[in-house]
């Protein structure tokens, strides 16, 4: 599959090259054609690997990840077009972290929104899915790092993108039980809100961890 990466960052690099090993063609797209994180990361990630402008990336993939920081996604997916994004499912991995005031962060949209929210009403003929926004980059693409059984979540307005991104999400290695459906895209309410406790509880045990739903 042709697969565009939006944003240049940890998490971008980290699914970007996951992508690229599991055989898709990725494009990584950022506001420069000439990048030069994007272009090393093109340079090392593999003969699947480019990169491009938020536009180039976006035209050249059939399905599109989010990896830029949450407070401006909509500016970065504005630059790679309405058009362009339209009829493709969007996953959207971004969380509204707000550090102007310092850390920890704040976020910029919470309780009656989200910005899988906010971009899906801006992108109205797109599918957006919110993943893997629960975790950090590592286990992301490798929950087996993880000991145990442990929970990824997805929420989106389509169930055909959401089924599409489990597919994926299960190349990843997590197992299909373990990938728990929250609904329609306001859900993405709540998986950003869970971020304070995320960061709060990196602080106390370490980035590599996640938690498992039991009932």
């Amino acid at each position: 599959m042709r697969i565009s990466v939006i944003g240049t960052g940890t998490v971008g690099k980290t699914i970007g090259t996951k992508l690229v090993e599991l055989g898709h063609e990725v494009t990584m797209g950022s506001r420069s054609a000439t990048n030069e994180q994007a272009a090393e990361w093109a340079a090392s990630a593999g003969a699947g690997a480019s990169h491009g402008t938020f536009a180039d990336a976006a035209a050249a993939g059939e399905l599109v990840f989010n990896c830029t920081a949450g407070m401006v996604s909509l500016e970065a997916l504005g630059a790679a077009g309405e058009e362009t994004l339209s009829g493709k499912v969007l996953v959207d991995v971004s969380n509204a972290l707000d550090f102007s005031r310092g850390r920890p962060p704040t976020l910029s949209v919470c309780n009656d929104d989200s910005v899988g929210e906010q971009i899906q009403r801006a992108f109205p003929e797109t599918k957006v899915v919110k993943a893997l926004n629960t975790v950090n980059a590592g286990v992301m693409v490798a929950p087996a790092s993880i000991p145990g059984e442990h929970d990824v979540f997805v929420c989106g307005n389509d169930d055909g993108a959401k089924a599409q991104v489990s597919q994926l999400l299960e190349s990843f290695g997590w197992p299909a039980e373990r990938i728990v459906d929250l609904g329609d895209i306001t859900a993405a309410r709540g998986t950003e809100m869970y971020l304070p406790l995320w960061l709060r509880l990196m602080g106390a045990v370490g980035p590599q961890f996640n938690i498992r739903v039991v009932s």
